[in-house]
Order: structure tokens, then sequence, then C-alpha cells
């Protein structure tokens, strides 16, 4: 009788968790059966994909920006700081033991009313276990573990991150040296201008609008020098720090038009679910809001704690010590506490879907994020062929008209049109290369960089 009145007590306080919360439907994700953009045949991603860029510099950017970058090494303690509060978690479901030793002189009375002195000492080893009948103590582990594999996803995803950021940061400050050197190439072409219409000012073969027509034009790309010097070292100081550095001169490479475009990554996007470690990062803490919710539910069960403890006290009144020692259990459950436990459960349902809807906005984003790298290299490698193709166009015009000009049968203004759109496309071509460039790289980052959970 007294078996089936405990169980029918256990199950009444269970009762008052009432059903358990289910996760919202709405957060359920279905990834898209195929890619918008038409993507070739591509290769599997290697962990160290920015090596197939083929520039040894750039390679070197990254690998040291991964060593010694300074948010790496915030999110490389935040990990161990979860694998301690694991390890709590654990510790929590075994036995703690406990020894302790105490004695002293002490004088009092006896119940004779004689005074008397001892000396006495005490020593005593204690065992207490919590048997977690109900689960509360293994659920609550269970979701540290699942805090931990969440942590060191999202130290993937900030790994990867950081060689994306270290790769484009090259790839830009690439095309800033390319620009650079087109406006030198300029400036000298148009210095060669500037001297043939003074001279042909000088001698009256050419109106003197050509000479400061000219003038002008050399002035314009002049001034744009000084800008482009100074973001080249805007972007490496900036690179440096991500390096984990001083500022200081970045080491280069390849030419940005001689950097290879890697092959695009196959996989469809249903592969992102396991591919990606800022989701499994979300994967993980639902889990964990899950966890806690189970273990927050056995709170409303009883909680069976045993105890033993055992030694001996000596002292110089008695003949031989004495031993003792107990042997007991505890059963604590709730009766009556305002709603404190109903509230909890409350609080960690509604974090366990607020977790469900951040994982859905995540693979969403991450669909959309592949989506756009995808559209982007496409569009960039189409546009950067026609510019090619313009390229050479106005650099035989700009031939065509310096020839006629220098002959008398064209005035200056057309070598001067020639001169301008002929700069205008080559600074465009210069910064399609890198936008390609830094597409693929998202491309790379979009689809996980070759990452995959650790066992």
């Amino acid at each position: 009788m007294r078996r089936w009145t405990g169980g029918l007590a256990a199950l009444a306080l269970a009762g008052c968790a009432g059903p358990r919360p289910a996760a919202p439907l709405d957060a359920v994700v279905q990834p898209p059966a195929a890619w918008r953009a038409v993507t070739p045949a591509g290769t599997a991603v290697d962990a160290a994909w920015w090596r197939s860029f083929g520039d040894p510099a750039l390679s070197q950017v990254v690998e040291t920006a991964l060593a010694h970058n300074t948010d790496l090494a915030v999110a490389a303690a935040r990990v161990e700081e979860a694998r301690a509060q694991y390890r709590l978690a654990e510790a929590q479901r075994l036995p703690n033991l406990s020894a302790g030793v105490g004695g002293g002189r002490q004088r009092d009375v006896s119940p004779f009313g004689a005074p008397q002195v001892q000396t006495a000492g005490r020593g005593q080893f204690s065992v207490s276990y919590d048997t977690d009948l109900f689960g509360r103590l293994a659920n609550a582990s269970a979701a540290a573990r699942a805090g931990l594999l969440a942590t060191e996803a999202g130290r993937d995803s900030l790994r990867l991150a950081v060689a994306a950021t270290a790769a484009s940061g090259y790839v830009n400050l690439r095309a800033l040296d390319a620009r650079l050197a087109v406006l030198r190439d300029t400036l000298e072409a148009r210095s060669e201008s500037r001297r043939l219409t003074k001279r042909r000012s000088d001698t009256g073969y050419s109106p003197r609008l050509d000479y400061e027509q000219a003038e002008a034009e050399y002035r314009a790309a002049e001034q744009l020098m000084p800008v482009t010097e100074a973001a080249i070292a805007r972007q490496e100081n900036g690179l440096s720090v991500l390096l984990g550095e001083n500022p200081r001169a970045i080491v280069r490479g390849r030419e940005l038009a001689q950097i290879g475009a890697p092959p695009v990554p196959n996989g469809l996007p249903a592969d992102l679910l396991r591919r990606r470690p800022d989701l499994a990062q979300a994967e993980q803490q639902l889990v964990a809001a899950d966890r806690s919710l189970d273990s927050a539910r056995a709170a409303f069960l009883p909680n069976i704690q045993l105890t033993a403890a055992g030694g001996y006290v000596a002292s110089t009144l008695l003949n031989d010590p004495i031993q003792t020692y107990s042997l007991g259990g505890s059963l604590l459950a709730p009766i009556l506490d305002g709603g404190r436990l109903r509230a909890q459960q409350g609080v960690v349902a509604a974090r366990r879907d607020q977790a469900a809807q951040a994982y859905r906005k995540a693979a969403l984003t991450a669909f959309r994020e592949v989506e756009d790298a995808l559209a982007a290299e496409q569009a960039a490698r189409a546009q950067a062929v026609s510019l090619e193709a313009q390229r050479h166009a106005l650099s035989e015009a700009l031939l065509l008209a310096t020839n006629r000009y220098k002959a008398g049968y064209s005035a200056y203004i057309e070598k001067l049109d020639a001169q301008r759109s002929l700069l205008a496309v080559e600074l465009t071509l210069i910064q399609t290369r890198s936008d390609r460039l830094n597409a693929l790289i998202a491309l790379y980052q979009g689809v996980g960089g070759g990452w995959s959970p650790q066992p």
C-alpha cells in the first residue's frame, strides 16, 4: 500500500508540470531543392580553401590571421569556459565524498558537578549521493554538453569568418595596388600629352585650349594618387590588426589579374545544414534549451538523496576510541512554491522556442548568402568579359585619336574623350575582378569552408 501511495504522489507532482510544451511548428526548416543560380559541376571544398587562389602571399595572410587573431583567442577562452561548465554539470551527478578531522583540549563540568579536563579528537568520512531518479541532473548535464558543442561551433564559425575577411582584405589591397598602377600609367601618358600639346601650342599648330585641357586632365589624374595611397595605407593597417600585429606593410604576391579564380564549389542547399558551423551552433543551442526544459520539468518530481558517514572519536576520558556512523536518506518534493517552478518552466520553454526560431533564421540566412554569392560571381564574371572587350576597343580608339591629332585631322577633344573613357573602364575592370574574387571568397565561406563537426 505504501508503494502505491508513493507512486501516486510522484504522478501527482508530475501532473503539476502539465504537458510538455511542444516546439513551434513554424520553426521547421525546409531547404530548397536546388539553387536559383545555374551552377557548373564544381568540386568539394577543402578546409584550406584559400590556397586554391594560387597566391602564396594570400595564403600567408590568412594563416597568420588564424594563428594570431585576438578575437579567435577570446573564442578559444570561451570554449574552455564552456568545457569547465560541462565538467561542473557532470560532477553534480557523482557522489560527494568528504573527510574531516578535529580536536582540542577543553575543561568543563561533569554530570556529577566535578570539573574535568580532556583532550579529544574526532575523524569522520562522509558520502552523499543524489540519485537523480527523474533525470534533473542528467538533463542539465546534457544541456551543458550541447552548450559546449555550440561554443565550439561558434569558435569555428568565427575562424571561418576571420579567414574570409583576411582573404577579402588581401584581395582589396591588391585591387588598390592595381588602381594605383593604372593611375601612374595614366599620369605618365597624360604628362606626355601635356608636353605634346604645349609644344604644338607654342609653335602655333594647336590652340592654347588644347594645352589647358591636357593640363586639367593631368591634374585630375594626379589628385587621385594620394587618395589611393591613403586607402592602401588604411587597408594595410586594418589587415595588420586582423593578423594580431601592429600596423605594418603587407607582403604582396601575385597581381590582382594573376590571382586564380577557383571553381565554384558544389553541393545542394540541404548540405548546408551539416556543413556550416554557424548552423551547427544554432542547432546545439536549440538542443541545450530543450534539455534545460526537461531539467526544469524534472524539478517538479521528488529529489532523493542518500547520505552515509562514519568515523572515530577519541578522548583522554575514554579507554578506547568510539566508532560512530550514520546512514540515511532524504526525500524532498515541492508541495507549495507559489508557482515558482511553473514560471521557471515557462521561462525555459520560451527560450527553447526562441532557439528554434533562431535556428530557422540562421538556415534561411545561409541559403540567402550562398544565393547572393553565386549571383555576384556570375555577374562579375560576365561583366569582366565585356569590360575586357571594351578596354581593347578603347585602347585602339585612343591610339587612332592620338595619331589623328598628331596629323592634324581631328581636334584634341577626341583624344581627351578616349583617355577619359579608357581610364574609367580600366578602373571598373579592376573593381569587377575584385568583386568576383570577393564573391568566390563569400561563396566558400557560405558553403562552410570545408568545415565538418568534430567527433
